[in-house]
């Protein structure tokens, strides 16, 4: 029971847990401009606020869905905006809007939660654990050519911001999708809108068209930097493609925009080929590998289910969950599925390992060597690798 009280804000009070969690984060109040604009990306329900008596702190979430490997679509909850006013942290404000927050998703029977982290070390005490990473990257585009066997691919058309944004979100929602990706509810799509019209360069998309119509598309405005006022960097913010004629189509058309020294793409998976296209793979260079999504296991067993598998040994896996005590257990993770189960268990890990663990980023025995599971039989360990090993990088590409 919290000495605090929470609930969900009605729509009348969502400007105000804006101009909070704003606060938190150091940005000014939202203008009366923008709040039509980000009142948009409010779900209606989907705001928690603490209250002491006045407002104090909030989360928010929208509703998606998440992509699992082998293919599965799982509800999950996109979680954001979360803070808590400067003067009462460290008072268990946090805590008790994310207890509130799972709870109230456990009962909606949402499987998933999914954040970014500010900070790395706030969320792995709510359940939450790193699942997915990204990686930026930029190219010297005076130099860099493809290689002459790259994927032809079809015609690319320009769009202005106004038509991308009518375009763009059907192309996404027709695309396969790898672990790790999530739908895009217009919630989010209004969210990015609001971020692509603050950029003080025009923002274009750039969309394939391959034989069967629209099939991949790069978000991008053109900067140039403060220092160096004539070297103009094209800043690639979005960038997907339903095959590989699509990929090398749209790299194809980058590397042809005049006046641009380098391009530099925000946020790809840590296994993107861009390299694998150039005639010089040295004209790419890697910035950095970072944290992508946090993933929260809401309910244990209706995730393990949901994905496939490696062919391997079973394992049982004892979970330990303090927050939703309903997940604790042992769990048998075989290649045809996965279940409940009593008796001995191979490996003990909590439920934000287990987050680290489920779409293939980490390996169980990189975990178990750091002291993050505990393993009871050695057996189980380079059998749970390939058990929950994926053919591609989990990555997400979506921001929020």
């Amino acid at each position: 029971m919290s000495e605090f009280e929470i609930r969900t804000l009605g729509v009348e009070e969502h400007r105000a847990a804006c101009d909070l969690f704003r606060e938190t984060v150091h940005f000014p109040p939202a203008d009366d401009a923008e709040w039509v604009l980000a009142a948009r990306y409010y779900q209606p329900g989907g705001t928690l606020g603490a209250f002491d008596p006045e407002l104090i702190g909030t989360a928010r979430f929208f509703d998606a869905e998440l992509t699992v490997p082998g293919g599965a679509r799982v509800p999950m909850a996109g979680v954001t905006s979360v803070g808590v006013r400067a003067d009462r942290t460290r008072r268990g404000v946090l805590r008790a809007l994310m207890t509130e927050q799972l709870e109230g998703f456990a009962a909606r029977g949402v499987v998933f939660a999914n954040l970014l982290a500010s900070e790395a070390p706030i969320y792995g005490r709510f359940g939450y654990g790193l699942a997915t990473r990204f990686r930026v990257y930029s190219v010297d585009r005076h130099r860099a050519r493809l290689r002459p066997d790259a994927p032809v691919g079809g015609a690319v058309e320009l769009l202005d911001l106004d038509r991308a944004l009518e375009v763009c979100p059907g192309v996404y929602a027709g695309l396969e999708h790898r672990p790790g990706m999530m739908t895009r509810p217009e919630v989010l799509w209004r969210l990015y809108e609001l971020q692509l019209r603050r950029h003080a360069s025009p923002v274009k998309a750039a969309v394939h068209h391959g034989p069967g119509g629209p099939d991949g598309f790069a978000l991008y405005h053109v900067d140039g930097l403060r220092a160096h006022p004539w070297t103009k960097n094209l800043q690639v913010v979005d960038l997907f493609a339903g095959s590989a004629a699509a990929y090398a189509g749209l790299w194809r058309f980058l590397l042809g925009v005049d006046l641009v020294d380098r391009i530099v793409v925000e946020s790809r998976p840590v296994d993107d080929p861009a390299e694998l296209l150039l005639a010089d793979h040295r004209r790419g260079n890697v910035e950095r590998i970072g944290d992508e999504h946090w993933i929260r296991l809401v309910d244990v067993p209706s995730a393990l289910r949901a994905r496939e598998y490696g062919h391997a040994d079973p394992v049982v896996l004892e979970v330990y969950d303090p927050l939703l005590p309903g997940n604790s257990g042992g769990y048998r993770v075989a290649p045809d599925g996965a279940e409940r189960a009593e008796g001995p268990a191979g490996l003990r890990l909590d439920v934000t390992t287990l987050a680290m663990v489920y779409l293939g980023t980490w390996r169980p025995s990189a975990l178990a060597a750091a002291g993050r599971i505990e393993v009871r039989d050695p057996a189980a360990l380079p059998a749970a690798d390939l058990l929950f090993g994926t053919r591609v990088a989990a990555w997400s590409g979506s921001h929020f």
